[in-house]
Order: C-alpha cells, then structure tokens, then sequence
C-alpha cells in the first residue's frame, strides 16, 4: 500500500527546507494498526524570500490501513484426552487466538480424516460430534452453558477456547481417535449474527477501502498445507484408558412384615412380605458406568408386589437403609430423577436401570414379594 503526494511551490530566494508530518499515530499491539485506520500524511515546506520567512502546505496523502487476516489454532492441553469405552460427551479442547488487525467472528468445524504422521494407532471415530465456544472464559465445558457454535466478535491479539463434544463408542477394540478443529476467519462487525467466511481482495490496493489480505502461512500446522486460506487447525486425540470398571452388586432380602406378627419381629411365613435389595457399586474413581440395568427375577413361590419397585436409595453392606424413588411397574420415567423402573409379569422379571453411576458411588435398588 502507497499513496503520493506532490509540493508544488515557487521557491525563490536563497533556500528551502521541506519537513513531513504524519496524522494519527499510534502504537499498534501484535496484530499490527487496526484494520480500518486512516492514515494522513502532508509536507511542509519552509523557506525565505528577500529575508521573509515563508511556508508552503501539500496536500494530503491519505490510505486506509487493510485487513491482514491470521490466526492461530493449538490444543489446550499437551497430551490426548483420556476417555473409557462407551463414554458419552468426551470433551477435547482448543484455544484460538485472532492475529488478525481487527475484530472477527470465526466459524469452527471438525474433521476426524486421519492425518498423515500423526495419531498412529486411530482405529475409531467418535459420533454426535458438537462444537461449543467457551462463554464464562473458566476453560471447562460448562453443559446448558456453552452454547454458543461459532466465534463471535473477538477482538485483535484475543484468545477464546474451543470444546469439542463427542460420544465414544462402546467398542473393546476402540483405542485411539484424532479429531481437529478447523477455523475459519469471518468478517466482524455484527454481534447479532454469524459473520460470512472472508475471501481475499484480488485487484489492486485500493487507498479509500479495507482491502482483504490472507497472511496465515501454514496456521494450518501441517507443513504442505496450502498456506493464505484464512483458516487455522489444530488436532487432538481420544485416548481410551478404561475399558471397564469394578462395578459389583449386592443382594440381601429382610422380611418387614407378616401376617401374624405384623411388622414386630415378622418370621418368612406364607403370606409374609419380602424386600429385595440390590446394592450396585462402583469402586472405579473418576470413572463413570453408563446405562446400568439391574435384573432380579421373582423366585418361584413368591408373588411380586405391584409398585413396589424403588430406586436411588441409600444401601450399607448389601442392605437397603433407605428406600429410593418409587417406581412405575411400566417402565415409565420417574419425574425429577433420571431413573426407570419396571415389572413383566410374563417373565416375573424386575429392571431398574440407572443412566450413569459415577466412580466411587453406590445406587440401591428394592422390591418386595409374597410368600405364597
């Protein structure tokens, strides 16, 4: 970028000085002097005729400063994520820093297509792949908080995180997968909406307009990848750790009532009522046990109490001391819990299924029976 201007004075007399002055100086930070920014630029000249000191002003050499578009894209963590076999909403993060002399939204995508020389060993793909922008600055996928898919408004020299969200897939042979995130710079300006992906200008400088120039030489990080597109990638893995866990359950039975007796010191005589407890536990730290069904079939001499299905309670050495959350005999939702239960009556078999049991944790489950 360039832009001339021209003295043209009459000098007579014994001598001239020409002094140059340039408008709206400032100190730029690493992006550079903001896109946008106008230059001003005029010539004095300085001299004397006949004794008389005189001076003369050119006219103004005026450019706008153009958008120089970079980025760069990196893992926010030095090694892969470890995730166990079947875990869902497996998170890999990434920070973006806009090098570019303005502020840009930025649109993100990923690709799991396997890149040369790196991720040796990628056997899977992870599914339901989501891409969310850190909105509290905390780096830690926040669920029903980070919402926002794409870069909105980031200002020159700024950073923002990156999540991607992924399932793993319950698959033994499930070792290693590369993911990437790829950014794309956009055009800024509108915090109400997605800004469109930036194309370079191709014709010449223009002094009077932002003109668009791509300076991103291998942000893709990849070495023989085409350099000046705009975008920015970075690459991270899935890395299974766990393929199970030490998940053990616990059945006892106590009579709690019969039908001489009451419930003071009840004896299992026919026409007595029996509780099962079933005590899941998972001894596994930091690792959790997804969609965990619990199956007891009525034994035969029994007869099953209808709605008698509890879950979510406390249970201490196999033993339930406190009942759970009723549930359904039809297998229908539990309000305000995420548990199910429920009764076939053609089989005689009990389910109770418990979404996720995180590690060091226990769930008890209960029913009750009949002595015939």
């Amino acid at each position: 970028m360039h832009a001339t201007g021209v003295i043209r004075t009459l000098l007579a007399g014994t001598a001239a000085i020409v002094s140059i002055g340039t408008a709206n100086a400032q100190t730029p930070g690493p992006a550079g002097t903001a896109a946008g920014t106008t230059i001003t630029n005029t010539a004095q000249a300085s001299y004397t005729v006949n004794g008389v000191q005189q001076t003369a002003a050119s006219n103004a050499a005026t450019f706008v400063v153009d958008r120089k578009v970079n980025l760069t894209v990196v893992p926010a963590t030095q090694n892969n994520t470890q995730v166990s076999v079947g875990q869902p909403n497996a998170v890999v993060a990434f920070q973006l820093t806009n090098n570019t002399n303005g502020t840009q939204d930025f649109l993100l995508s990923a690709s799991q297509t396997p890149i040369q020389g790196l991720f040796t060993g990628d056997n899977f793909d992870v599914s339901n792949i989501r891409i969310f922008v850190d909105s509290n600055g905390n780096g830690t996928y926040d669920v029903g908080v980070d919402t926002a898919t794409y870069i909105n408004e980031l200002g020159a020299d700024q950073t923002a995180t990156v999540f991607i969200v992924g399932d793993v897939p319950n698959q033994q042979t499930a070792a290693l997968a590369g993911i990437t995130l790829i950014a794309q710079v956009a055009a800024g300006g509108n915090a109400a909406a997605q800004g469109t992906a930036l194309t370079p200008s191709i014709l010449a400088n223009d002094d009077n307009a932002i003109d668009i120039v791509f300076a991103d030489n291998d942000s893709d990080g990849l070495g023989a990848d085409i350099a000046y597109n705009g975008q920015g990638r970075a690459s991270l893995g899935y890395e299974i750790t766990t393929r199970n866990v030490a998940l053990t359950v616990t059945k006892s039975s106590v009579v709690v009532s019969d039908p001489v007796s009451g419930v003071l010191l009840p004896k299992a005589i026919p026409g007595a009522v029996v509780q099962y407890c079933l005590v899941v536990n998972n001894a596994t730290l930091l690792v959790p046990a997804n969609n965990v069904n619990l199956t007891d079939i009525v034994p035969t001499n029994t007869t099953y109490v209808p709605g008698s299905i509890t879950i979510g309670g406390l249970g201490v050495g196999g033993a339930c001391v406190l009942n759970g959350f009723p549930a359904n005999d039809d297998g229908s939702a539990i309000p305000l819990t995420p548990f199910t239960g429920s009764y076939d009556a053609g089989t005689k078999r009990v389910t109770a299924t418990i979404p996720t049991l995180l590690g060091g944790t226990s769930v008890a489950a209960s029913f009750r029976v009949t002595i015939n």
